[in-house]
């Protein structure tokens, strides 16, 4: 009988803590060219102003530090972090073919699990708060993300090569993911992940459009990464690949699109017309030569949103953000031979504020009743110095060692560049990732 007291007042205690909502205090921080505080209750920003004096939990003080909202990373394949340096310098088809899939096809949900979980200790290390994934072994996924307290929109990839077989079972796999979602963190949300037109059939991805419209989900698939693609698109179904999917009815607002380097004025009208969102990985495409002229002005111009991202790791080789967007703008710039277009705000914006649009999450900006996801940035470090223009630092100049700070969802993730586990993870991963290449090599 005392046990079971015992017991039971330790799961009344949890719950409090569960429920418990922190409040933060940012003193005497740098945002907006002005010395302010930030004053976080629960998830959310509540006040911004100059000598808050709310009482908090925890406080901390901004000196020497600016302000940042948490970037989003538009598309990645986090757990693809066990790969990273496994197979360099291919083209695509060959790297996916010879390397990538084989390896993983070998992959266990554990494997997964701490590959995201390297995965987001790295995105948590340089500031990325919210992160678009599509990945195989979903729970394993959405089990390390919840633990590591980022937010994301979590896909489990879509494959079917054109087998009626392997379409039914991606579908009852569809209905089990979004029941396993069910009493999990709204920090993460569920989408679908069909991953191209090339690896998945035209009756799955109609499956797809359709289920996506009943059930209120987003997608994100890969479009014309490379010229091939285009060529066996029109080979094979008389259409460019957006065409195709716009034949189909797929292209809508809750539809985002990875890569689209070779794109036609068709092909910009089509996605404007349709509210699709666009991301580009310039690292995975540059590495991987996919393309170097992705247009940015003209999708802009059309009104196509615009996001960053890094790709897996195993193609674009790490998940800082702040890489991502020095790489974006620079290789914008010489490959149009403009030094004005993806100007450094219009290069920061891709990498945070569009994480609303993108998700759907109120996030991406520093403004009270928007969700607490903030970067502190430090200032008083070499590559910060002078601060003439912090947006231009933070794009041309800082890496994401720059972070001090991360706060996601109310919630300290990173103090001082320390993670909690992080050893640990690092441990893990490692010894998961050789793992894996030996199980291959085995077989």
């Amino acid at each position: 009988m005392l046990l079971n007291r015992i017991v039971f007042f330790a799961y009344l205690a949890s719950q409090t803590l569960l429920s418990f909502e922190m409040s933060i205090l940012i003193k005497n921080i740098l945002l907006d060219q002005q010395i302010l505080d930030i004053y976080i209750e629960g998830n959310s920003i509540k006040k911004i102003g100059k000598n808050i004096t709310n009482a908090a939990d925890k406080i901390i003080d901004g000196k020497n530090k600016a302000a940042i909202p948490g970037m989003v990373n538009g598309h990645t394949h986090a757990a693809m972090t066990l790969m990273r340096g496994y197979a360099d310098d291919m083209h695509l088809m060959p790297w996916l073919e010879q390397k990538i899939w084989p390896l993983e096809s070998k992959l266990t949900e554990e494997d997964v699990y701490w590959g995201t979980k390297l995965a987001c200790l790295e995105m948590i290390k340089t500031g990325t708060s919210l992160f678009f994934d599509m990945y195989h072994h979903f729970p394993a996924s959405l089990k390390a993300i919840e633990e590591m307290g980022l937010r994301a929109v979590l896909t489990s990839a879509c494959f079917d090569f054109d087998q009626p077989q392997m379409a039914e079972d991606y579908k009852q796999t569809v209905i089990k993911q979004m029941k396993l979602m069910q009493g999990h963190s709204n920090r993460i949300q569920y989408a679908l992940g069909p991953h191209a037109i090339y690896t998945v059939s035209t009756d799955l991805i109609k499956w797809v459009n359709d289920f996506s419209k009943d059930n209120g989900l987003r997608i994100q698939t890969h479009l014309s990464e490379t010229q091939s693609e285009v060529d066996n698109s029109i080979q094979k179904y008389g259409k460019r690949p957006a065409e195709y999917l716009d034949s189909i009815g797929f292209l809508t607002s809750n539809v985002s699109l990875a890569h689209c380097i070779h794109l036609s004025d068709d092909d910009i009208k089509r996605l404007a017309d349709n509210g699709c969102q666009v991301i580009h990985n310039p690292a995975s495409n540059m590495k991987l030569a996919s393309g170097n002229k992705f247009r940015f002005s003209d999708l802009k111009n059309a009104g196509v949103p615009i996001c960053i991202g890094t790709d897996g790791t195993a193609s674009g080789n790490n998940l800082d953000m702040f890489e991502a967007m020095k790489l974006a703008s620079l290789n914008g710039k010489v490959a149009w031979e403009d030094p004005t277009i993806w100007n450094a705000n219009e290069t920061f914006e891709a990498a945070t504020e569009i994480a609303e649009t993108l998700t759907g999450f109120k996030t991406g900006k520093i403004k009270e009743g928007y969700l607490a996801d903030i970067s502190l940035v430090n200032l008083n470090v070499p590559e910060m110095v002078p601060n003439f223009n912090l947006i231009s630092n933070l794009v041309y100049s800082a890496n994401g060692n720059v972070v001090d700070t991360l706060i996601c969802d109310g919630k300290l993730l990173m103090e001082n560049r320390k993670v909690e586990e992080e050893e640990t993870i690092l441990f893990n991963a490692n010894k998961t990732a050789y793992n894996v290449v030996s199980r291959l090599k085995e077989a």
